[in-house]
């Protein structure tokens, strides 16, 4: 785990049952920061705040609760998050300004924030270097399993760890993070600089993931850098190998949310080569990791290629349409947007049983790629969340 950083979570009662739904992240000296917020237009008041927060570009700790979401609770919700921020910046013997807050569960029902500042003490307390699990599961809403990555790196012959943990396993559509995510690094780093590596690392990789359509009110991604390892981003080479790691962890928490849809049983990457531009790849694919139409005849292992056609179609983008085709991993399904018969249906259907497949479009009218990955839609879907609030 990255050095300098200490994680806990436990129960404060916010949660119905008695699951661990408070957690903090706590850095042994102020760290940089940078932070990536929902694009909706209504955002609940952590995200507010540490919008606001943010600006200064330090951050020494991250008290993050489950179970409310904080938002729509006006006035009242924004005050509790700042109460909040404060009573643990005390506990913590830090500066307020430098406490951020995210909240993640149902909307529009005031915070329980007493229940949060009896368990302060106790989280405190519980601070360790190995917490992470802890405060992993203690951000978790209808998520099944926690979602934790770390890989090493070297800059300059100095080795550094970067170490990310979200949540999320519905409400998550590509429009800024989709979820809660938090990076943390012992690099040395500007805020500057690392925003604009959190903004690409994004844009590769947690904004070409999907389960369900749906943009969060409480979306946040912070990466916290505290330079306790001693390497530093000082060249060109140093920001490249940085951003791969960066980019290679986003993408492993990526996967991992796709793969814990909320009732998911499928991991489908929607692969989209051949256009004229990245930028009509990224729109076709997006399109059709959305169609709940394909997504819930893959559910159904239901080779339905026509629905990806017409879902190509509707993408808004200028196509040759007569030139498609269209796999399921190496079983070719169309072939110049013409079926390739009951036999490639057939083959498909046998990879549409596995877990993970990759759905590929070719468009053949340029050199201009992307992807996105998506899950199918089931039934249990419509179960977890006709039931989210009861």
């Amino acid at each position: 785990m990255c050095q300098g950083f200490k994680f806990a979570g436990v129960v404060s009662g916010l949660k119905k049952k008695e699951q661990k739904d408070l957690g903090l992240i706590y850095s042994e000296k102020p760290a940089k920061v940078a932070g990536v917020f929902t694009r909706n237009q209504i955002k609940a008041a952590p995200v507010l705040l540490d919008m606001q927060r943010i600006t200064s570009g330090t951050c020494q700790a991250v008290i993050v609760n489950s179970g409310n979401a904080n938002c729509c609770t006006g006035a009242r919700g924004m005050q509790d998050a700042i109460s909040v921020a404060r009573w643990t910046a005390e506990k913590l013997g830090v500066a307020e300004e430098e406490v951020l807050v995210a909240s993640t569960g149902v909307i529009g029902e005031p915070l329980a924030v007493e229940k949060i500042r009896t368990a302060l003490p106790d989280l405190v307390n519980a601070l360790d270097a190995d917490g992470l699990s802890a405060f992993a599961e203690a951000i978790m809403t209808t998520d099944t399993v926690p979602k934790v990555v770390a890989q090493r790196g070297q800059l300059g012959g100095a080795s550094f760890t970067l170490t990310g943990v979200a949540k999320g396993s519905g409400m998550i559509r590509p429009n800024m993070a989709t979820m809660l995510c938090f990076i943390m690094t012992d690099v040395a780093a500007e805020p500057e600089m690392l925003k604009e590596m959190l903004v690409t690392a994004t844009d590769r990789t947690l904004n070409r993931i999907t389960i369900d359509g749906d943009t969060s009110t409480n979306d946040t991604a912070l990466l916290i850098a505290n330079g306790v390892s001693g390497a530093v981003i000082k060249s060109n080479a140093d920001r490249k190998e940085f951003q791969g790691v960066l980019d290679t962890v986003l993408m492993s928490l990526g996967r991992q949310l796709v793969k814990d849809g909320e009732g998911a049983t499928k991991l489908i990457e929607v692969v989209v080569k051949g256009a004229r531009s990245d930028a009509d790849a990224g729109q076709i694919a997006d399109t059709v990791a959305h169609s709940n139409l394909l997504k819930t005849a893959i559910f159904g292992e239901d080779a339905n290629w026509g629905r990806i056609l017409g879902a190509i179609g509707r993408a808004g983008v200028p196509l040759q349409p007569h030139t498609i085709d269209v796999y399921f991993d190496d079983v070719q399904m169309v072939q110049n947007t013409m079926g390739c018969g009951k036999n490639a249906e057939a083959e498909a259907t046998r990879v549409l049983k596995k877990p993970e497949f990759t759905l590929t479009i070719d468009l053949k009218a340029g050199n201009g790629r992307s992807s996105v990955l998506t899950c199918d839609f089931s039934i249990d879907y419509v179960k977890i969340n006709a039931s989210y609030r009861s």
